[in-house]
């Protein structure tokens, strides 16, 4: 088991914007719930229940040294062992930009939870332009991987979401940016290096 994990640390400005979004007591369904910091929190500060899924070992032990429920699965093969409206919140942290099957799993988080809430890189931020521009794709705190060995499967901007949700038939509550942990609400697709969203079944 992990001794490493911190049990009682407390989350990031960034986390602690999102856990801001998680309604007191709700029951939650975090997917790719890393080493459970975020549920830990929601379950110690907001008197939430619920379940955390994660695909790696070592997370899923640091999962179990938090005393999270933690389900071991691969997002990919989806969702189907959740009936509708299962849990009051489903997160999204980091985890749509791994996704093969991006768009059904934000169908099935509306499906699955009465909320969601998504957040990923956007790669609108100006610093991420600028590379462009110059012709290189973008390495940054929130993406530092190079172009070849980045486990990032797709990359998109707060609009793309905009656009996917009206697509998918999502009504969007609340949206913003985050900026070395502060929320960006001012042109957050060109000042922010993270999009988040809270949605629902439109």
């Amino acid at each position: 088991m992990n001794q490493s994990v911190e049990i009682n640390a407390q989350p990031s400005a960034a986390l602690l914007s999102i856990a801001r979004l998680v309604p007191p007591g709700s029951r939650v369904l975090d997917l790719g719930c890393g080493t459970g910091e975020l549920l830990a929190h929601l379950i110690r500060e907001r008197g939430c229940s619920g379940y955390g899924i994660e695909i790696n070992d070592a997370n899923v032990q640091a999962c179990v040294a938090r005393g999270v429920n933690v389900i071991q699965l691969n997002l990919d093969e989806g969702l189907s062992m959740f009936g509708d409206d299962s849990f009051d919140v489903v997160l999204q942290i980091d985890t749509l930009q791994h996704l093969r099957n991006a768009e059904i799993m934000l169908r099935e988080t509306a499906r699955v939870g009465r909320i969601g809430v998504v957040a990923f890189p956007n790669f609108a931020h100006w610093p991420n332009r600028l590379a462009v521009l110059r012709g290189r794709m973008p390495v940054t705190k929130v993406l530092p991987y190079q172009w070849y060995d980045t486990p990032n499967i797709r990359v998109g901007t707060l609009q793309d979401f905009e656009a996917l949700a009206l697509q998918n038939q999502l009504q969007i509550l609340d949206s913003f940016g985050l900026q070395d942990g502060r929320e960006i609400r001012f042109w957050p697709n060109a000042r922010a290096s993270r999009a988040v969203f809270k949605f629902r079944r439109a």
